[in-house]
């Protein structure tokens, strides 16, 4: 009895913390494409396409002020050179905070490239680059982004590739204090998606179309001016992903990562910053 009754404070617990898994129309709303954009399977499966004519996005309902956020997605197959799939958390305005995922198409039999970035108080320029270790095309892989207050964690399939660590004590500015929107679009950019541009998109491969499940956020959500988090006494014992950093496992799985399949880092990029790099690269 004991054990049912704590499974279910526990259940109530994830209720109450993070949106409900899984079901797109509960948890987004199509914001354009005309149509390109489709909630199929019960709502357990969402799509979005790309033609000469528009590509298409989703935003989430619920905005969030830290979480663990993970998504499965299945990316435009064959040649995909010239579309973006971004996969992203934002806010709004000038100043804005942004964690990005965003996978860069290719021609058949070429690899994706998942470029990532985070912006804070509107400034980004903090690109790291991948190429992934299996094809993302052929079936759906987590890609998840863990945000609290003392770090940014890029995962994929469980596997952290990216690390970005509150340093606000040491002046850098860190994302803590604006509530973030969850985004994805389908979108054209053979200006500058495939080999700086060189590679343009083939519209005789349109429609294409990526795919997306089980979304899962173990989140706060922000409403009218408060969190989910600061209204259970509870919340900050049980969320374990609000004080979760890189154990010594994850520290050998993120040097792994950016050893064998890094491909670029603003942190080493000298022609770019010949005064030097920006404070956060200087930090182990």
């Amino acid at each position: 009895m004991a054990k049912i009754f704590a499974l279910v404070l526990l259940t109530l617990f994830d209720i109450l913390l993070a949106a409900s898994a899984g079901n797109f129309n509960q948890d987004f709303d199509i914001t354009w494409g005309d149509g390109r954009a489709k909630i199929l399977n019960n709502a357990q499966l969402l799509t979005l396409s790309l033609d000469q004519t528009s590509g298409s996005g989703f935003r989430s309902k619920n905005q969030y002020l830290f979480g663990k956020i993970d998504m499965q997605i299945k990316l435009v197959p064959g040649n995909s050179a010239g579309t973006v799939t971004s996969y992203y958390l934002s806010s709004l305005g000038s100043a804005h905070d942004e964690i990005d995922f965003e996978f860069l198409g290719n021609l058949s039999g070429d690899p994706y490239i998942l470029h990532t970035n985070v912006f804070t108080q509107g400034k980004g320029n903090r690109e790291q680059q991948f190429y992934l270790w299996f094809d993302p095309t052929k079936d759906f892989h987590t890609y998840s982004i863990l945000w609290n207050p003392q770090t940014i964690i890029f995962s994929v399939d469980g596997t952290p590739i990216r690390e970005f660590k509150n340093l606000g004590s040491r002046g850098i500015p860190f994302p803590k204090n604006q509530a973030m929107w969850i985004y994805s679009s389908l979108w054209n950019a053979d200006d500058w998606a495939t080999r700086g541009g060189l590679v343009k998109t083939d519209w005789s491969k349109a429609p294409f179309t990526a795919s997306y499940r089980n979304f899962n956020a173990q989140a706060c959500i922000w409403s009218s001016g408060s969190s989910s988090c600061s209204s259970s006494p509870s919340s900050s014992s049980k969320a374990t992903w609000l004080s979760q950093s890189l154990d010594a496992t994850g520290q050998q799985r993120i040097q792994w990562v950016q050893k064998n399949y890094m491909i670029y880092n603003y942190c080493k990029d000298t022609k770019r910053f010949p005064q030097g790099f920006p404070p956060e690269c200087s930090v182990a």
